[in-house]
């Protein structure tokens, strides 16, 4: 048998990892471990972005769709550099990944050598949880496979650094002497069941609350047929933050949607009216958007402790994982016979998808942004996945799409940056070659990053049993979320030289590519494009033109409050009269007669 080097290892531990793919970028800090793929017959799948910070982010999609860990791999200095946000969106999301970096030689370490920087410092906080340099061949199998297991363990991303002449090398195992640290491969999960006192105290809370709302994060995923037998017994209503738009149906008529600003109005009232919060798998960050503090009393439910007890002044907090404790607490609760807070939250719910469909038929010039996903609700497949990019696209994903069991969605929820919509598309393509895949980003994503990462899918895309991956970008000109924020946080007209976009003929550039690309400048066309694109025989790009004076209007804004915000930046704003226009007919959708309340 031929001599291994390092690189061959740790391609064959990956492998017996069960890793299947890596994303990464090529560079000479990472030369021996490129022809150690060479020899190992592509054997975890390189693939290839075109940027570090993509393969990143391709990542943290794929682990985000599949369950699984994420890997990417990137040389020294700019690459290790470049990978950075995207890994810093996994740790703020809680998503584990691992970052396998290269470093220059041992011998030139310390020296002010060409792209020598300091990786383990600069690692400390995005990998805090476990990042190491591997010095010694022995070192290797314990390093890798700590990372694998930290990154599963803590939902965060780890990283490993192998200095150049380490790839390279022989491998040599860690022996049964002094000071070696052998390891081995795998990690069996426990179930992890609340105590059974604290489960006592936390169905008191809620049997004696009378109007229980819920709040559902990602972690609580998995668990929703515990959720609605909890809310049923509870005549309790469930609203989502953003990262758990998928763990519940949309179609659920005591679900409200999202929460925050983000969110939706029945969100938004439940939690201004109930007297008890139930919390379940979710560190939902902005407080204000929770019961008042003396308004509410609470229990929390999360697997992670580090994560129990924040945002609000939880009397019971479950440590446990959210089903096996829901499990526990469902014999404890007693049904509550009043149901009128289950059916006024029910009536709210019932009327706001009637004002989402409304605000969708607003007429704008040229294409109402809100009709964009109000078609396609109707006909995402049911095992279709859904990614947002950063920015006013987000909102109208969080508000107006109605998730359907068995589907996924996901964006940048807590770093919130922009240019993951296309890469995280990549991502779950990736994990899930045969499902439907559908990009919302804005055309400043697209500039920023998202055109490139198209030629990233013309590489692929013959590849994946199903083709059909759909970027439907936002195209109006402008940074539009910022456009907005500055006009209702900062009482402050656009800044043209900040906000508007140079014009790219979007379509025309996917159609280069020998994708499937269609501008759309109509309403009337939106419906017919997505049925097109969901049946095309290859990715689609649509090129909408959006109008960008349709305000992402905060679910508590009244109506006195959105006057006097478009009062403030009448003066100076080149698109002041298109916005206030726009604005009122969309904020007049709420007042207006409707079938439901």
């Amino acid at each position: 048998m031929a001599s291994q080097n390092v690189a061959d290892y740790l391609l064959e531990r990956l492998r017996a990892w069960g890793i299947e793919h890596v994303f990464g970028y090529a560079g000479d800090g990472i030369n021996a471990v490129l022809a150690a793929w060479g020899r190992a017959d592509n054997q975890p799948r390189f693939i290839q972005a075109r940027h570090e910070e993509m393969s990143a982010f391709e990542a943290t999609g794929y682990a985000k769709f599949s369950g699984r860990v994420g890997v990417c791999i990137a040389t020294s200095g700019p690459g290790a550099v470049h990978l950075l946000n995207g890994l810093y969106d996994a740790k703020l999301d809680h998503v584990p990944v691992v970052a396998i970096v290269g470093q220059t030689n041992r011998t030139a370490m310390g020296g002010s050598y060409q792209q020598e920087v300091d990786l383990l410092s600069l690692y400390k906080d995005v990998a805090g949880d476990y990042v190491q340099m591997v010095t010694v061949p022995e070192q290797l199998p314990n390093v890798l496979d700590r990372a694998i297991r930290v990154a599963l363990t803590q939902r965060a991303p780890t990283a490993l650094i192998i200095p150049a002449d380490v790839q390279e090398l022989d491998y040599s195992p860690p022996t049964h002497e002094f000071k070696m640290v052998p390891s081995s491969v795998g990690i069996d999960w426990p179930t992890t069941a609340p105590d059974g006192q604290a489960v006592l105290r936390a169905a008191d809370i809620l049997n004696a609350g009378s109007k229980v709302a819920l709040l559902v994060g990602q972690g609580a995923r998995g668990a929703h047929a515990e959720i609605a037998q909890v809310a049923d017994l509870l005549g309790a209503g469930a609203a989502k933050a953003l990262l758990g738009k998928d763990v519940l149906s949309d179609e659920l008529p005591w679900v409200t949607g999202s929460i925050g600003l983000l969110g939706t109005r029945p969100s938004y009232e439940m939690m201004t009216g109930c007297d008890t919060l139930l919390t379940i798998g979710s560190s939902f960050p902005y407080t204000q958007f929770l019961p008042g503090l003396d308004q509410a009393r609470g229990v929390q439910i999360d697997i992670d402790g580090r994560m129990i007890g924040m945002r609000y002044p939880y009397e019971v907090n479950l440590v446990a994982d959210a089903r096996t404790a829901l499990d526990a607490l469902i014999p404890h609760l007693k049904r509550k016979q009043d149901r009128s807070w289950r059916e006024e939250i029910e009536t709210g719910v019932a009327r706001w998808w009637e004002t989402m469909a409304m605000e969708a038929d607003v007429a704008a010039d040229p294409v109402n942004p809100l009709k964009l996903f109000a078609e396609l609700s109707p006909r995402l497949p049911e095992d279709v996945i859904v990614t947002a990019d950063s920015g006013s696209s987000a909102n109208w994903y969080a508000r107006h799409l109605k998730f359907r069991p068995g589907m996924r969605g996901s964006l940048s929820g807590t770093l919130a940056t922009m240019g993951p919509g296309v890469p995280y598309g990549i991502g779950a393509k990736f994990a899930h070659p045969d499902r439907p895949v559908v990009v919302f980003a804005g055309d400043g994503a697209m500039q920023m990053n998202g055109l490139a990462e198209l030629i990233t899918v013309k590489r692929y895309w013959q590849q994946w049993a199903d083709p059909r991956l759909i970027v439907a970008i936002l195209h109006n000109n402008d940074l539009n979320q910022v456009t907005w924020e500055m006009r209702a946080m900062s009482g402050a007209p656009k800044f043209t030289e900040s906000q508007t976009l140079p014009d790219v003929d979007y379509a025309a550039f996917a159609a280069g590519l020998g994708l499937h690309a269609l501008t759309l400048t109509d309403p009337g066309e939106i419906a017919g494009a997505w049925e097109k694109a969901l049946a095309a025989d290859r990715p689609t790009v649509l090129d909408v033109h959006t109008d960008p004076n349709i305000p992402p209007i905060p679910p508590h804004a009244t109506w006195e409050q959105f006057t006097s915000a478009t009062a403030a930046v009448l003066k100076g704003d080149e698109n002041s009269w298109d916005f206030i226009k726009e604005g009122l007919k969309t904020k007049a959708q709420e007042f207006l007669p409707h079938r439901n309340g």
